[in-house]
C-alpha cells in the first residue's frame, strides 16, 4: 500500500511543475503531461482545502461559547 502524499508534498509538486512549465524548456508532449498532472494536483488540493474549511466552520464558536457554523474568512461570499 502506497503512502498518501500530504497537502504540503502535493503543493510542492505543483510548484515544481509550474516552474518547469514557466521555463518553457520542456518538449510539447512533456508540457502537456505536466499540465495534466498539475491540474489533477490542483483539483486534489482544492478538495483538501474545502474539507479543511468545513472542519474550521464546524469548530467556530459564537461569543456565548456555543459552537456554530460561520463563514470562513469573515468576508462576504457574494463579493
Amino acid at each position: 500500500m502506497s503512502k498518501r502524499a500530504t497537502f504540503e508534498e502535493d503543493m510542492g509538486k505543483l510548484e515544481t511543475l509550474v516552474e518547469k512549465l514557466e521555463q518553457s524548456e520542456l518538449p510539447l508532449e512533456d508540457s502537456i503531461k505536466a499540465f495534466e498532472e498539475g491540474m489533477k494536483l490542483a483539483g486534489s488540493l482544492v478538495k483538501t482545502l474545502e474539507k479543511a474549511q468545513e472542519r474550521v466552520k464546524s469548530l467556530m464558536k459564537t461569543e456565548q461559547g456555543a459552537f456554530a457554523l460561520d463563514a470562513f474568512g469573515g468576508g462576504d461570499e457574494d463579493e
